[in-house]
């Protein structure tokens, strides 16, 4: 889904916060059979739903089979924001994640991708090593606490919700219903 074109067409200001899915996934990932055990049928499930919602909208997604620890690439994230970089690499982290499969839980995975969008290498290491951004993740989540989210994505505009990967006609209803 296209950020820009809900800007354009609709005049709405995008804030994007992050949010604590899976806190506890040790940084070399999590299978999400073992993540999920004894849902089985959900997983795939859901795995068949986000594949027909991101081919209808033209995004590349691939099955995965494990989940990892994404607090380091929020912290980045923050940062390549501050740098006017975010939009960038939060698709370089979706590309990472959801269409090649690495884990976003590592460093070096973490460099590349900032390095792949424009942003200084030797920069980027220093803000992950001194966990420059950790108190702006950290009110993200205490924000996303307050306001009960338990899914990611959530999609908040005035007091309307909408959770889960959607379609952009499901954006538009939201924009709509909000208004």
């Amino acid at each position: 889904m296209r950020t820009d074109r809900l800007q354009q067409e609709y005049g709405v200001e995008l804030r994007w916060s992050v949010f604590p899915l899976h806190p506890e996934t040790p940084p070399e990932g999590l299978e999400l059979a073992e993540l999920f055990a004894g849902r089985e049928v959900m997983i795939r499930d859901m795995q068949a739903r986000l594949l027909q919602i991101a081919a209808a909208e033209g995004l590349p997604l691939v099955e995965r089979t494990r989940t990892c620890n994404s607090r380091l690439a929020q912290e980045l994230g923050k940062w390549a924001e501050s740098r006017g970089r975010g939009d960038e690499f939060r698709r370089g982290v979706y590309r990472a994640y959801f269409v090649e499969g690495s884990n976003i839980a590592r460093v070096e995975e973490l460099l590349r991708i900032a390095g792949d969008v424009g942003l200084p290498g030797d920069e980027a290491r220093a803000v992950l090593a001194a966990r420059s951004f950790a108190p702006a993740v950290a009110a993200d989540w205490q924000r996303a606490a307050e306001l009960r989210v338990t899914a990611v994505p959530t999609h908040l505009c005035g007091r309307k919700r909408l959770a889960g990967f959607t379609s952009y006609d499901a954006f538009v209803r939201l924009i709509g219903e909000s208004r």
